[in-house]
Order: C-alpha cells, then sequence, then structure tokens
C-alpha cells in the first residue's frame, strides 16, 4: 500500500503534520507540496498544478490531503486518484475564517471546500469546534448563492466527518495578524505602564505582510523583550518556551492551537479567550473573556510569579501527542472502508 500525501501549504502546522506522518507511518508515502506563499492562489489553482506533478503508479491507494487543496478539481482532472480512498483533513475552515467582507472571492474559498467534501471519502476535523462551526454554516453560507441553491449538503457531508485531534510532536523537556496581535500588545504596553516587571518572547514565523502593531510594539516595549521573531531551530523554540512562565493567545480564530499546547506541554500557564477551540482544549480556569480579565490576571502575576511557577497543570497534554494518536492516524490511512475512530 502507497500513501499520496498532498500539501497544497506546506508550512506551520500542515508541514508538521504531514512530515509526521511521512517519517511515522510503515507504508510508504509519496509527498506532494507547494511552499506555504500566497495562500489564496495555493486555494485557488493548487489542483491544476498537482495534476501535472503528482507521479502516475499503481501502487497509491490513499490519498490524503489538507482542505486548501481542492479536491473535486484533482479528482476530475486525475481520474486516477479519484479512485482512492479520498481523506480531507481540516486544519481550519473557510466558512467561519473572519474576513472583510463578503466577496465573490471569499465565497469560492468555502465552496471549495465543500466541493472537496462531497468528492472525500472521510473528512477529518483537528477538533469538535471546527467540525460543527464548518458543518453548522454551510446552510447560511449556501443562501449567498442568488437562486438556484443546492440542498441538504450538510446531511450529505456530516455522515463522513469525524474529529481527529492535530498529533503534537512533543520535546524532550524538563520543562499570523489574525491571531489578534492588537489585543495582546495592548495588554502588554498597559502593563509596561504600569512599571510591572515582566518579559515577553514573540515567537514566530514572518510572513510578507506583517502589520505595523509589531514594530511599534516592539519599540514600545524595549528592554521587556526577551525574544523577538523566528528562532532558527525547533530545538530554540521550545527552549523559549522552557524558560517562560505564562502563554498567551488572543486569537480571533482559532480551530486547535498547536503552539498553545506546545507551550503547556513546556510548563506554561495558559491564557485563552473563552471561545473558539479552546473551551475543548483548556480547563475553564485557564480561560478569560474580555481584555481587562486578562491585564487583571497578567498584573497578578507579575506581582506574584509565584502563582504560576508553582502551579500544576490541571489539564492534559498527553492525548494530543503522537502516541495517543497514532494508531487511529493508521486506521483513517488503511485501504479499508471508514471507521469509527
Amino acid at each position: 500500500m502507497c500513501v499520496l500525501l498532498i500539501e497544497a501549504f506546506y508550512g506551520g502546522s500542515h508541514k508538521q503534520l504531514m512530515d509526521l506522518l511521512q517519517e511515522e507511518l510503515q507504508e510508504d508515502c509519496v509527498l506532494c507540496t507547494l511552499p506555504a506563499k500566497k495562500w489564496h492562489w495555493r486555494a485557488r489553482t493548487a489542483a491544476l498544478y498537482f495534476m501535472q506533478t503528482v507521479p502516475i503508479s499503481p501502487n497509491y491507494r490513499i490519498l490524503f490531503a489538507s482542505s486548501v487543496l481542492n479536491l473535486a478539481e484533482l479528482t476530475a482532472l486525475r481520474p486516477d486518484l479519484g479512485k482512492l480512498k479520498k481523506v480531507l483533513y481540516f486544519h481550519e475552515n473557510q466558512l467561519v475564517y473572519p474576513v472583510q467582507k463578503y466577496q465573490e472571492r471569499d465565497f469560492q474559498y468555502g465552496y471549495n471546500q465543500i466541493l472537496s467534501c462531497l468528492v472525500a471519502d472521510v473528512v477529518v476535523f483537528n477538533s469538535a469546534f471546527n467540525m460543527e462551526s464548518f458543518l453548522t454554516s454551510i446552510g447560511k453560507f449556501m443562501k449567498l448563492i442568488p437562486d438556484h441553491r443546492p440542498k441538504d449538503l450538510e446531511e450529505i457531508i456530516r455522515p463522513k466527518c469525524q474529529v481527529l485531534y492535530f498529533p503534537v510532536r512533543f520535546p524532550d523537556v524538563s520543562r499570523e495578524h489574525d491571531k489578534g496581535p492588537e489585543t495582546f500588545f495592548e495588554v502588554l504596553l498597559k502593563l509596561k505602564e504600569k512599571d510591572l516587571p515582566f518579559h515577553v518572547s514573540v515567537l514566530g514565523e514572518a510572513f510578507s505582510e506583517i502589520p505595523d502593531i509589531f514594530s511599534e510594539a516592539k519599540k514600545a516595549l524595549g528592554s521587556s523583550v526577551l525574544h523577538w521573531g523566528y528562532l532558527p531551530t525547533k530545538d530554540d523554540y521550545f527552549q523559549a518556551l522552557c524558560m517562560a512562565d505564562v502563554v498567551i493567545s488572543t486569537a480571533k480564530h482559532e480551530f486547535f492551537g498547536v503552539a498553545m499546547v506546545e507551550a503547556v506541554y513546556c510548563g506554561c500557564y495558559p491564557l485563552c479567550p473563552k471561545a473558539l477551540v479552546y473551551p475543548e482544549i483548556f480547563p475553564a480556569e485557564y480561560l478569560y473573556s474580555t481584555p481587562e480579565q486578562l491585564f487583571k490576571r497578567l498584573q497578578n502575576f507579575c506581582k506574584r510569579p509565584d502563582i504560576v511557577r508553582k502551579h500544576l497543570y490541571k489539564g492534559e497534554t498527553a492525548g494530543f501527542s503522537w502516541a495517543a494518536l497514532g494508531s487511529k492516524f493508521r486506521s483513517l490511512l488503511a485501504a479499508e472502508p471508514k471507521e469509527d475512530l
């Protein structure tokens, strides 16, 4: 059996998952990718690219792709791939992804994902929040079509859907604009104004469009900045996490949150919005409802850092590891018909 892995946006968590599957699966894998740049163009045109570049082989049994790819287009262009068991994995969904306003091009991305679900044999989401937000939005989303609307699409797609959490590769340790940076930096600058002692590491890969708030905040935070930007290796990244006491999310959207789970594993106390996927992943005491609540929690931690340094995390992260999820992915990528995981 040969597993064909296709990733139209080979970066971040998308790359992590494909690399992990390729390394851990006993079966032969063929990995076909496009760089993680110009997301919108990948969603529009990747199928045509892969039509020409995916090698023809009689050995393929499974096709596994993320939902960036228009699976309907690819299987129409390559009928040989349409005969495979097709597994579609949703890291995020475009039906509830925040946009400035509905425009025809915005509609296309969600529409592509619906088409992909219709041709897939199994549709997998990285959280229940991701799955339910997608499925329950289909009806409203299709009403954007002015007339002759298709019906009952949720009922057709739902039976082939399941949740399988993202498998995080945890380290051996002893201890993007859509992520809401404005709220994050406003709270930190407020702490700075009150002369509260803290250091901050802002870690992550820099893409082509960086909001002005990042450069402004870096200058204003000054000596409070410990690390800023992309760290050269994963080990450096985990080492920075192990030095930290608190990890903060101010995300406006999140469908799983790999970085938050990694940070908690490394010993950080998480503070997340009481919304999106976070109540599914983290116990209630780690959630906040307003920026004011976040500020008060951080203000207290700055004054009494021992609170977080002595704290034992009350949730669990082991269930998000490959050790816990690997057998489910292997079952998913078996040639047999879909099994309930």
